[in-house]
């Protein structure tokens, strides 16, 4: 394998055949259906080749790009539009080149909302999200693999900073597992946001920071109990008790169907801050940061109306 710039990364593929041009007075004609199939059919075949041969590219961190697009992320993307129903607001905020830090609310009891908001991300922006992720996603087998595959990476300074200085979109959920696994009637309220560590990366590589708001993630599993001596005993930061879950097995694994809205927000600046070292400044931005998701996620609340139906 060879490393793959970020050029490389994000170039689209060109369509393939030769450009019709329409006549006067008739119809450009459509593409026949055998044909349609015989490209796919021929894209397949031409993805299983580089599979078998070793001819793709991946970077340092094991992001495979092809793999993402042809595998990973077209499930993903049907249960963003079908299941999920994703409305997304404020991809503008978004820069179209250079690195910027997406901080993003928690929740779900399962990490729907880090994926939706990937989704979310290279629909609207055509851009990869390098998520930060916490040490059990890479300890856990085929997961860990599948993670770096996707362009996940350790949630370390060093790799954000790395990442950021690259030119990359980075996407960080600094509540992790307080804020994902916190009881279903702590909805929506945000838990502590660490340290700042994300804060201080920003800072160090001069990226601005954009508020992430996600409404709708918190209904996809209500979590009523938590069993801690089952969880300490799987390795687990909690083992979640829903009313499905696990009542009715593997089925009571499957999300509850509710609407969501991902907000990005105005882009901070680190620019005028000219240092990043210093604690108060770090304090300073990370609860500007926490503070604004908040009450984002407030107005947006009140703007919904039923979660299940929009």
């Amino acid at each position: 394998m060879i490393p793959l710039d970020r050029a490389e990364r994000q170039r689209k593929p060109t369509q393939d055949g030769p450009t019709v041009e329409p006549t006067p007075l008739r119809p450009t004609p459509a593409v026949e259906p055998a044909a349609g199939l015989r490209g796919a059919l021929a894209d397949a075949l031409g993805f299983a080749r580089r599979r078998l041969t070793g001819d793709y590219t991946v970077d340092q961190f094991g992001f495979d790009p092809e793999l993402t697009d042809a595998v990973l992320l077209p499930p993903l993307r049907a249960v963003y539009r079908h299941w999920f129903r994703v409305k997304v607001t404020g991809a503008e905020n978004l820069p179209e080149t250079g690195g910027a830090l997406v901080v993003s609310n928690h929740s779900g009891t399962l990490p729907w909302d880090a994926l939706m908001t990937a989704v979310a991300v290279k629909d609207n922006r055509d851009r990869y999200l390098r998520m930060l992720g916490a040490d059990l996603v890479f300890q856990t087998p085929l997961l860990g693999a599948l993670a770096r595959k996707s362009g996940q990476t350790l949630a370390c300074n060093p790799d954000a900073e790395q990442l950021l200085r690259a030119g990359e979109l980075v996407g960080v959920w600094p509540e992790g597992f307080k804020g994902v696994g916190k009881p279903f009637s702590d909805r929506y309220k945000l838990q502590r946001f660490g340290r700042g560590g994300f804060v201080s990366a920003a800072l160090r590589t001069g990226v601005p920071i954009v508020p992430c708001s996600i409404v709708g993630a918190e209904e996809i599993y209500p979590k009523i109990a938590d069993v801690k001596p089952l969880a300490r005993l799987l390795g687990l930061p909690y083992f979640p008790i829903t009313p499905f879950f696990p009542l009715l097995g593997p089925l009571g694994a499957v999300p509850l169907p509710s609407k969501w809205h991902i907000h990005f927000g105005a882009p901070v600046s680190t620019a005028d801050y000219a240092t990043d070292d210093d604690p108060v400044v770090v304090f300073t931005v990370t609860d500007q940061i926490r503070e604004t998701i908040q009450q984002t996620l407030y107005r947006m609340l009140n703007q919904r109306g039923n979660p299940f139906l929009g």
